[in-house]
């Protein structure tokens, strides 16, 4: 079972107690005084189409890391262009399955110095549909000494729940050239 920080698991733990049969938790439904200490570091977007998920809402210390408004910015933009099109894949099956997904990433600045992040995609059914996301750092912000990040670029993205869970792998064997297991 894959491991998050807590407050990761924290945000992902809220959205699955909101969950209904079948789908997403609806936006109506997400109340952050239940998360109030996280709420700086949480943002939504929404879902224009395929590839174009303007930002609705930034907290505090989302929008001081990247130094500006982000509002109606597509938060595609704001990741490295090569890994672009694997976060619209991601966000687009989480949507579909529903669960929320968890890219690490490394947030740099103009200086080279980065920062390793959780950032957080959980859905939410609306119209239109939004997405309930956190940046969670996982290494010292202070390393990119004020300058504001410039562009996120994705290491992984894991999906998260059943449908996402490890599998036993099966490994083939043979013996005098010939499969036997």
């Amino acid at each position: 079972m894959t491991q998050f920080h807590s407050n990761t698991q924290r945000l992902i733990d809220y959205w699955r107690s909101l969950g209904r049969a079948g789908g997403p938790p609806r936006r109506a439904a997400v109340d952050p005084a239940h998360f109030s200490n996280l709420a700086p570091q949480t943002f939504v977007l929404g879902r224009a189409g395929a590839g174009l998920y303007p930002v609705r809402l930034a907290g505090g210390f989302v929008s001081d890391l990247h130094g500006r408004d982000l509002r109606g910015q597509n938060g595609l933009s704001l990741f490295r262009e090569r890994d672009r099109f694997t976060l619209q894949t991601a966000l687009e099956t989480a949507r579909r399955r529903p669960e929320p997904v968890v890219a690490t990433v490394q947030a740099h600045a103009e200086n080279g110095a980065a920062v390793a992040l959780e950032v957080l995609f959980a859905p939410l059914a609306g119209d239109p549909d939004r997405f309930l996301g956190l940046y969670q750092p996982l290494s010292l912000v202070a390393r990119l000494d004020g300058l504001p990040v410039r562009e996120l670029a994705i290491g992984a993205v894991r999906g998260v729940g059943p449908a996402n869970e490890e599998t036993p792998r099966l490994t083939l064997a043979t013996l005098d050239g010939r499969r036997v297991a």
